[in-house]
């Protein structure tokens, strides 16, 4: 993917506005296990980074993939992953079906003021007895009148207790049961509707600074209009929407980790150890070595896939391979860098640590290592689709 100065220009704006606007309070945040969403999100759509790719009549920038690359670069270098994750999730993850399917209505009412950073979002899939098996959701939202009523428990939602609305993915259809992969809508929640409520919030082991909840609706009422798209084709929304998250956590993840070598590699100069700087090692050398070349191999993959996403191929296949080597290789590059940390490695007090807990995630988070496994060997005629 070839970078233009405008690419650049933006980079420097969000740059500044991680190192002035994000790092500085990475540890408040994650003491208190929440950022302040709305706040941080406004500053994000004042330089117009939450809407880049959509259509500029609903508050998008009508910009080519490359900024949202850009972006996720710089967002990569967060002093946590829990905040770049929040802001993915508004841009990349619960947002792709309104802009692309949504009703003029609803993208007025709920699109442009997200973008803007006036509202937080969600994404509900998951739940506590399906989570990469998006077939076995059971929430579902039965038809009365001109309303759907839905009831149901989501698991594991980022921005749960701060969003205004979710991207929620509901049975539609009452013929439909767990298993099936028909009758599913994507329906557009306030969260202000009676009947909605945070079951409780979850305390992580990594992530802290990114809030994460359980959702219980019961009996929540909403108009038929907020369903998005054409109803029942919600399974087949969200598996397109699965695609720009899984890109996007995977440019993340390889942007954290090229930084997380450089912070070691930079520790290692300074830490000496029987008489000499530990980068004088030449094991230490070559494992950083092995692990820069690992990182290059993969961003490469990425720069790849973002081009063939911005001439609008299919990149299921290339999002899946970078999600489950990107997943590993993020484990290998925190486990190396506690390890050449020695004992201040394994302190909470140093970035390290964090980066550890955080990094565990890659590989569970948007599809585990198991599922993109399945959407490989599937593409490659090995299993049953």
């Amino acid at each position: 993917m070839k970078l233009t100065e405008e690419h650049e220009q933006f980079r420097s704006s969000v740059r500044r506005l991680v190192d002035e606007e994000i790092n500085p309070f990475i540890d408040e945040w994650e003491a208190a296990g929440i950022f302040p969403a709305h706040e941080l999100f406004a500053k994000l759509g004042s330089i117009g980074a939450l809407g880049l790719e959509y259509d500029a009549q609903f508050g998008g920038g009508d910009a080519d993939h490359g900024f949202t690359f850009v972006l996720a670069e710089e967002l990569g270098r967060c002093d946590a992953a829990g905040v770049p994750m929040a802001i993915a999730v508004q841009t990349s993850m619960a947002t792709p079906a309104l802009a692309r399917y949504g009703s003029e209505e609803l993208k007025r009412t709920w699109l442009e003021p997200t973008l803007r950073g006036e509202m937080v979002c969600s994404i509900a899939v998951s739940e506590p007895d399906a989570g990469s098996d998006v077939a076995g959701i059971s929430t579902h939202a039965t038809l009365d009148g001109d309303d759907y009523v839905i009831n149901g428990r989501k698991m594991w939602i980022t921005n749960g207790t701060q969003a205004d609305w979710i991207c929620l993915l509901a049975r539609t259809d009452p013929l439909s049961k767990p298993g099936d992969y028909h009758g599913m809508s994507l329906i557009v929640v306030p969260t202000s509707s009676p009947g909605f409520s945070v079951g409780r919030k979850i305390e992580k082991m990594g992530n802290r600074c990114s809030d994460t909840a359980e959702l219980v609706f019961d009996n929540v009422r909403v108009p038929v209009s907020n369903v998005i798209g054409e109803p029942g084709r919600g399974f087949q929304q969200q598996m397109a929407q699965f695609q720009d998250e899984r890109l996007v956590g995977a440019y993340l993840a390889v942007s954290g980790a090229r930084r997380a070598l450089h912070r070691t590699k930079e520790y290692l100069q300074q830490r000496s150890a029987f008489g000499k700087p530990l980068l004088a090692n030449q094991a230490l050398q070559y494992r950083l070595a092995e692990l820069y070349a690992d990182v290059d191999t993969i961003d490469g993959l990425l720069r790849f896939a973002a081009q063939r996403y911005s001439e609008g191929i299919d990149v299921t296949r290339e999002a899946s391979v970078a999600k489950l080597k990107v997943g590993r290789l993020v484990r290998e590059v925190a486990d190396a860098c506690v390890q050449f940390h020695g004992g201040m490695g394994y302190a909470e007090e140093m970035w390290v640590a964090r980066y550890f807990r955080d990094a565990r995630l890659v590989s569970i988070g948007g599809g585990a290592d198991e599922v993109m496994l399945r959407i490989i060997s599937m593409m490659e005629g090995m299993g049953k689709k």
